[in-house]
């Protein structure tokens, strides 16, 4: 059994059709990379599969049992634009999830169940490599470091898919190089299943053990949205080479 399966989805905003006939098995522990043109529908799918949007036809399964239908703890998110607590310290913006979990009316825990939360979050600062400041505000935090923030926060509930909708798209090339270091790091040692949206066709194939190209196979001049966007392309890659990202483009092109 595929741990996600995507059966026959079309999603569609009144008459536009966005995507259509998608079906796609996913196995856990897979990074998809989704690339293809602006207004595709990638970001539409990763939203199907987060629970924020629902499909207009067919049903995403998740182990086996429909997914629920609106975002949960199994998973989790990183948006391009930081999505942190400006208010709050580093070690508080990771706390705050299970502290609303453990006390929802207070929105903080105490005790031995705060030491608990707050040892959980250290240690997943620690992974993302913000321990030096752990104490700082967003505001005091470059770029880079606010999107490792955001993604110890996506860590905190231990979801079984990681969800990225173009993450490193407004980093500089350096920090986005390490960036990638980092979440292949956090991917291969948790074992998630990571979807991410991408522009840039090299960073999704450098990064994902299987490339989604998304594009439009049928078209109606008189009725441009008449049809939606499918995968064109399901690409694995072996994660343990380099991938030839020139001639994998070409592939794409010339086909």
């Amino acid at each position: 059994m595929s741990f996600l399966q995507i059966n026959n989805v079309w999603k569609s905003y009144g008459q536009a059709q966005i995507l259509e006939r998608l079906n796609l098995s996913i196995d856990q522990g897979e990074f998809i990379s989704m690339v293809g043109a602006s207004g595709c529908g990638k970001s539409t799918l990763l939203k199907m599969i987060l629970g924020s949007e629902v499909a207009t036809k067919g049903e995403i399964s998740l182990e086996g049992k429909p997914l629920v239908a609106e975002p949960d703890a199994e998973r989790g998110i990183v948006f391009q634009k930081y999505s942190v607590f400006p208010h709050m310290t580093v070690l508080q913006n990771v706390m705050v999830a299970d502290e609303f979990t453990k006390s929802f009316l207070l929105g903080r825990c105490f005790g031995s169940a705060r030491k608990q939360v707050k040892q959980k979050a250290e240690s997943f600062i620690d992974a993302v490599g913000l321990t030096p400041a752990i104490n700082k505000y967003p505001h005091q935090l470059s770029g880079g470091m606010q999107q490792r923030l955001a993604i110890a926060q996506a860590l905190m509930k231990a979801p079984k898919i990681l969800l990225l909708d173009e993450p490193f798209g407004a980093l500089d090339p350096g920090i986005r190089a390490d960036m990638h270091v980092l979440i292949r790091d956090i991917w291969k040692k948790n074992n998630l299943t990571i979807f991410m949206v991408t522009h840039d066709i090299k960073e999704g194939f450098e990064l994902g053990s299987r490339v989604w190209v998304f594009d439009k196979v049928r078209h109606d001049p008189q009725a441009p949205m008449a049809y939606g966007a499918q995968v064109t392309y399901d690409l694995k890659l072996d994660t343990d080479k380099t991938p030839d990202i020139a001639a994998l483009t070409q592939k794409i092109a010339v086909n």
